[in-house]
């Protein structure tokens, strides 16, 4: 018998000073269903998600949440007054004894729940907010960003719990690996309508592209009909008024719906000069080490830095990632060894905080306010490359309208803020990026768009990222903090770096001794044969996936280095195109050997 749906909201309309967010909205969500909630930045994703949890009244329709059934939501901003810890407000709802629910939470996201709510910062008290709901366990959980400030290993450890919990979520993120990992089913938020397939992730970008297309066609076959009878009513109407004034009636209602269809919003029209030309060699460091009295940040450690290089740092929170990041650029000095920097460096940086925002200035002023943007005599011009720009011409390049040109900075969103951040680092020339944490926020479109300009920057750039598709997609060398003050280089992006160091999933911080996932059964009669874990298993499952990639890489590089004049026009584009061949190639090899010998195994 079928089960009746967990949640229904039907005919929800909702409006926000003046500007409708969704109008007759309808969608059901199933018991089991493992939902990806997507859309552009400011369409509305945690709008919607608010009224699925009952935290937004819409201004009509109705919500109906199956009887027995308990709906969790995860707060982005959770509100930890008379709590005096962060496991009092994790534990909240818990009866007595489940204390152990929120301390496992807490060892997978990596809080402290003794930590007093006064002293926690915004990322662990949204981490607390997701072991809340992790250890509620409800049918129903409502994840609204749950990356956000978790590194990999905390993101794997929600992986595997989401994975293998029978309750059932919509999750909102922009993270692309973890959404392709855990959904089944995809809600698209695109200009106030919600739109559903019966396919996870991986299939959204394909659909979506399907749907814009199906819609410029149809546009365009409306706009043909409009001049037809538009050209026939300036030819013929006046010998046929009476009898046609019907068909003047449907003109003028073709018009009306051309006029009503909202026009897709567009990508932020972002764009990056390199400027002068740096030296060949960037940074160079010999030897540096770190400590901070006991705790040990950095053993020593040597690296060069060549022009054109992408380097990315990663590895857990609090292991030194932005601490080796300001020894390279000199920010702060290392205890013993040295760093050496290249000639005619010109920086640009990105900071994880956003500290270089000040929130209470105007979006306005933080643009006129920057003294390498100030245009002299023109409090409305702002020099972007070299050329004077109005302030808000240039903050519509980047997708903010005019109302929002005098608006305070705190106002605006985490991607808002992340896309006022990058504005101000584009207006200026650099050879030399540093981005910590740049993706966090942004929109999958304008992630799109950032790693395209990057592919093309001639400079250098550092960054530092847990979004393992991003540096999948930008990385050409791979800097992993492993704890205990080693760094380790790899060459290659994320799944170059796991291929190099042999790990056949990402680690999480689950203790194997303690697992409930159990390995399959050895069929009866081969009582010596090996079997494969479940971490194998899954990476066989995963092996072909990644194969393709890796190839599909290769023909595109293979491609670009097959124009005889590339190397002339573009040496630095040449040398990064046949380093990343060399080191796709390589990834591509161990892939297919690791597959071989699992499936082997497999076999038995």
């Amino acid at each position: 018998m079928a089960r009746a749906p967990l949640l229904q909201l039907n005919g929800i309309s909702l409006t926000f000073g003046g500007e409708p967010v969704f109008d007759d909205l309808s969608l059901i969500v199933q018991p089991g269903d493992r939902v990806a909630l997507v859309g552009r930045n400011g369409s509305g994703k945690s709008t919607l998600m608010k009224v699925m949890a009952g935290l937004v009244e819409p201004d009509r329709g109705e919500r109906i949440v199956a009887p027995g059934t308990s709906v969790g939501y995860m707060e982005q901003e959770p509100e930890m007054a008379g709590f005096a810890t962060l496991g009092d407000y994790a534990a909240a709802n818990l009866d007595p004894g489940e204390m152990y629910r929120v301390e496992m939470a807490g060892e997978g996201l990596k809080f402290d729940p003794a930590r007093p709510v006064e002293t926690a910062s915004g990322g662990e008290r949204r981490r607390a907010a997701l072991a809340r709901l992790m250890a509620e366990a409800p049918e129903l959980m409502l994840l609204d960003e749950p990356t956000n400030h978790l590194d990999i290993e905390a993101i794997g450890w929600l992986e595997e719990t989401l994975r293998s919990t029978r309750r059932a979520y919509v999750v909102i993120s922009h993270d692309r690996a973890f959404l392709r990992e855990l959904t089944r089913a995809t809600l698209w938020i695109d200009r106030g309508m919600v739109r559903r397939q019966e396919e996870g992730f991986g299939g959204f970008e394909a659909w979506r592209d399907r749907v814009w297309e199906e819609e410029d066609t149809q546009r365009h076959k409306l706009d043909r009909k409009i001049r037809a009878e538009a050209r026939w009513a300036v030819e013929g109407i006046s010998a046929r008024r009476k009898r046609n004034q019907g068909r003047v009636r449907a003109l003028q209602a073709l018009r009306a719906e051309r006029a009503a269809q909202i026009k897709r919003q567009g990508v932020a029209a972002m764009a990056l000069d390199s400027g002068p030309t740096s030296g060949r060699k960037v940074i160079e460091a010999h030897d540096i080490t770190k400590s901070y009295g006991e705790k040990l940040i950095l053993r020593p450690f040597s690296l060069r830095v060549m022009r054109g290089e992408r380097v990315a740092f990663v590895g857990p929170n609090g292991v030194g990632k932005t601490t080796l990041l300001k020894l390279l650029m000199g920010e702060i000095p290392p205890d013993t060894g040295r760093v050496t920097h290249g000639s005619n460096l010109v920086p640009a940086v990105f900071d994880q905080a956003r500290a270089r925002l000040d929130p209470e200035m105007t979006l306005w002023e933080s643009l006129t306010g920057d003294a390498e943007m100030r245009v002299s005599g023109q409090a409305d011009q702002v020099l972007v490359r070299g050329q004077p720009r109005h302030v808000v011409g240039y903050l519509k390049d980047f997708l903010f309208d005019e109302r929002q040109a005098r608006a305070p900075v705190k106002s605006l969103s985490g991607g808002e803020k992340a896309r006022l951040l990058l504005a101000r680092i584009m207006a200026r020339e650099s050879n030399l990026l540093v981005l910590d944490e740049p993706t966090n926020d942004l929109d999958i479109e304008t992630l799109d768009l950032l790693q395209e300009l990057l592919d093309d920057y001639d400079g250098t750039v550092l960054l530092v990222s847990h979004d393992r598709d991003f540096l999948d997609r930008v990385a050409t060398t791979t800097i992993a903090m492993e704890g205990d003050g080693r760094a380790v280089t790899y060459a290659g992006g994320w799944s170059d770096y796991m291929a190099q160091r042999g790990d056949k999933t990402l680690a999480t911080t689950k203790d194997p001794a303690k697992t409930d996932i159990k390995t399959p059964k050895l069929k009866k009669g081969k009582p010596d044969a090996p079997r494969l874990s479940f971490t194998e298993k899954h990476r066989l499952g995963e092996l072909p996936a990644v194969i393709a990639r890796l190839e599909a890489e290769i023909d595109r590089l293979e491609g670009l280095l097959s124009d005889p004049d590339l190397f002339t026009r573009e040496p630095v584009k040449f040398r990064r195109a046949t380093e990343a061949l060399g080191q796709r190639q390589a990834a591509l090899a161990a892939a297919e050997e690791e597959w071989l010998m699992l499936a082997e195994k497999a076999e038995g």
